[in-house]
């Protein structure tokens, strides 16, 4: 059996996320090297380094240019990750970057721009794609089995939210929803998404309400094909960490998720009890781990990513008409460019 050369990653983004793939890359995957990670925090890098026995930096540029780095690996502060994937694309390395890729749709162009110039891989985070229970309702939606999708519905909802002050205003649409807006699209694949409408409060935390914290939102979208999807997300999940989705067609029905960890149910004199995730690391382990397996797949073989940078281009397009819904209080289009949605906000 022939044995295939791990790819060498370099991992920028010692953080929360950035450790749990750094960890997955250099102890959980046969198909991956970690070579080296970086973080302008000199104390983080070090220590995510010093713990994996792996090279450390400050400078990502510096990890992009280092000749042993195959696959670049982006997992810091979402603002600096479309000028990270331009960056390794121009470089010639292949990109896994975590959502969102981009936070405007200019950025996002630029990203996707700069890896079809370069002809390398770019996949990017959508772990539910990797998720074995979504995985199989997607492929029974795929093979017919609900018939014409009608109604979609996903749904995200955080165990708890411990810093409000430190989440910036439109996270829930920008970072967490759009996880759903990415399943959602994938459930509906071939459609478009060209409606949405919102009704989103601080009601986790109402005293950051000015401040521009939404913790609790629902959203609407309408399709191109006439199919309607619901987006739902919480920041306080009393019960654990819960994700689902669910696909209602003219020939049935399918749903995926459960906040249950364990299949195992305790049946006693209170009730029945079942352990759930507290974390998505935790509820979403071989997800991620899937998910990374995949992307050295591409990039051993040649072949196309799972979750490329259309894909995440798509979900930000209704992230950015979920931000105007907001602002204007109204049900809004879903605009194509950056320009487009500038001018709506302008009333043009």
């Amino acid at each position: 059996m022939t044995r295939i050369d791990p790819v060498r990653f370099g991992l920028v983004g010692a953080g929360r996320i950035g450790t749990h793939h750094a960890t997955t890359l250099a102890r959980r995957l046969g198909e991956a090297e970690l070579v080296a990670v970086a973080d302008p925090r000199a104390a983080a890098a070090e220590r995510l380094g010093a713990h994996l026995g792996v090279e450390w930096l400050t400078d990502a540029q510096a990890l992009i240019d280092d000749p042993r780095v195959e696959a670049v690996a982006i997992t810091c502060a979402s603002t600096a990750h479309a000028d990270l994937v331009v960056a390794a694309a121009e470089a010639g390395k292949a990109v896994f970057v975590e959502k969102p890729m981009a936070l405007t749709l200019a950025d996002a162009d630029r990203a996707i721009a700069a890896s079809r110039a370069a002809g390398i891989p770019l996949q990017v985070g959508f772990n539910r794609r990797f998720a074995r229970d979504f995985g199989a309702a997607h492929e029974t939606v795929a093979a017919g089995g609900i018939g014409t999708p009608q109604l979609l519905r996903s749904l995200t909802r955080d165990p708890g939210l411990a810093d409000p002050a430190g989440v910036p205003p439109w996270t829930i649409f920008t970072q967490t929803l759009i996880h759903d807006f990415d399943a959602l699209n994938w459930f509906n694949a071939g459609a478009t998404a060209v409606q949405v409408s919102v009704m989103a409060d601080a009601l986790v935390a109402p005293e950051f309400r000015d401040a521009g914290l939404l913790d609790t939102a629902v959203v609407t979208i309408r399709y191109d094909n006439g199919a309607i999807a619901v987006a739902e997300a919480s920041f306080s999940a009393a019960y654990g960490y819960d994700v689902r989705g669910e696909v209602f067609g003219s020939a049935g029905m399918v749903t995926a998720g459960s906040p249950a960890h364990l299949g195992t149910a305790h049946w006693g004199a209170a009730g029945v009890t079942s352990p759930t995730a507290r974390a998505d690391t935790d509820l979403f382990t071989d997800a991620y781990a899937a998910e990374l397996a995949a992307f050295c797949t591409a990039v051993r073989e040649g072949e196309p990513t799972q979750v490329g940078g259309e894909d995440a281009r798509a979900a930000l397009r209704i992230a950015l008409a979920c931000i105007e819904a907001v602002e204007t209080g109204g049900t809004v289009t879903v605009r194509d460019s950056d320009r487009d949605l500038a001018a709506a906000r302008a009333g043009a």
